[in-house]
């Protein structure tokens, strides 16, 4: 065990290196598993931060790497274009909704969300009609890069960092019964005009506290920003590849973003990487004899060979294997567990949303900074099983290999933990 106050130099994320002192060295592997430097299986109930969707260490994908990596390293992509990229790019434009026609690719969820919002500001700039402001959703999250957080959620999160930020619009969560409140104020932003995009997280947002809505709701999105020329990002970051039931979250009502963000499982967790695809009239507004219309962003890991490499496999996993199989299995596990907890007082708000499980541990204090958030994951350390609640909000995302057994241990270790939590109430 690694004690960073005293032998580690690294810095790890959303860590508060004062209270949590100590992290376990993982040297393996395997499935739905973390094996820890003293042998212990860790049961990855969330899937390492939403990005491993088959496993860790799919074979296809883990050999699709050993080849490429034989024959390519880092190629600067402004000037060159190589096959995995290529054939990466066909893929997903054939699984995208069917206007999405062209792909850029860069090297995580908040970049490619970044270049989504350039390519909707380039886009109006570009035809001669700028607009300026950003439409978002209340408790969304995008990102931690300055583009990102402007457009998320304002709290603890980015509190430090509020001098950097643009304003965005932001229309209330669609809160059971309160849709139309939601659509109103979509509508209101929209007919100013000056509206270059809405950016949602479509169906289920993620870190700001797994909340759900309704799929009608998309549809709506979709006709009022169609109605007024606004364009629609969706950011299926956390929610494509399964996450939500269906390959990408807008599918289950056939709804076509003009850009849509793609990370996580785009390798099946195994690589970073990050596409964000958009329409041809958003290509073509960037098409031009005048250099001064080029759309300028890149990083220095853009289309990454072997990345894209793992990226192919991945699809050919999602092709050949019994994937949307496997989703439903994990959907039916979640519904029957959660049905455990339908009429305990203990908890509230139990939700799901495909494999995305959640429940409000019913607490004093609620959000992030909840405090048993920390005290209910010293708990599923100690279970070895890797949950990690926001503040008092637990949730399940695992892989689409976890086994029934597995998945139902999770369960017992969330039934366990708020008995513990009452039981120890400061």
């Amino acid at each position: 065990m690694i004690d960073t106050r005293t032998t580690s130099p690294i810095w790890h994320p959303f860590s508060q290196h004062k209270l949590e002192a100590t992290f376990k060295k993982i040297v393996r592997t395997d499935g739905s598993y973390l094996i820890d430097e003293d042998g212990r299986s860790i049961l990855d109930a969330i899937s390492s931060w939403w990005v491993v969707t088959h496993g860790h260490r799919h074979p296809s994908i883990t050999e699709a790497i050993r080849c490429a990596s034989e024959r390519y390293d880092q190629i600067i992509f402004a000037e060159y274009t190589h096959e995995p990229a290529e054939e990466l790019a066909r893929g997903l434009i054939a699984l995208a909704p069917s206007n999405m026609a062209h792909v850029f690719y860069s090297d995580s969820g908040s970049t490619s969300v970044e270049v989504a919002l350039k390519m909707a500001l380039g886009f109006f700039h570009n035809r001669g009609a700028p607009r300026s402001r950003v439409i978002v959703m209340e408790h969304g999250y995008h990102g931690d890069t300055i583009g990102t957080m402007s457009a998320g959620e304002r709290g603890v999160f980015n509190a430090a960092y509020a001098p950097l930020l643009f304003n965005v619009d932001t229309i209330p969560f669609p809160e059971p019964g309160s849709e139309q409140k939601t659509l109103d104020a979509l509508e209101q932003f929209c007919r100013s005009s000056n509206a270059a995009a809405l950016l949602i997280e479509p169906l289920v947002l993620g870190a700001g506290g797994m909340k759900m809505y309704p799929a009608h709701v998309l549809t709506e999105f979709r006709r009022i920003t169609e109605h007024y020329g606004t364009l629609l990002i969706a950011d299926e970051v956390m929610t494509g590849w399964g996450r939500t039931g269906s390959l990408l979250a807008c599918d289950q009502l056939d709804i076509l973003p003009d850009i849509l963000c793609l990370s996580k499982g785009i390798t099946g967790g195994a690589l970073p990487l990050a596409a964000t695809l958009c329409t041809a009239e958003i290509f073509d507004a960037h098409l031009s004899d005048d250099r001064r219309r080029t759309f300028f962003h890149s990083s220095s890991y853009t289309a990454n060979p072997i990345a894209c490499a793992a990226a192919v496999a991945n699809l050919k996993v999602w092709r050949d294997e019994p994937v949307a199989e496997r989703i439903q299995a994990v959907t039916k596990i979640h519904c029957e567990q959660l049905a455990r907890f339908s009429s305990d007082a203990r908890f509230a708000n139990i939700r799901q949303q495909g494999t995305i499980a959640a429940l409000d541990l019913t607490a004093d204090t609620q959000g992030y900074l909840s405090e048993v958030g920390p005290r209910l994951r010293a708990f599923f350390r100690q279970r070895d099983v890797l949950i990690r609640p926001l503040g008092n909000v637990i949730y399940l995302m695992p892989p689409y290999c976890v086994t029934e057994a597995d998945l139902c241990r999770a369960y017992s270790a969330i039934d366990e933990a708020a008995d513990f939590i009452k039981r120890t109430a400061l």
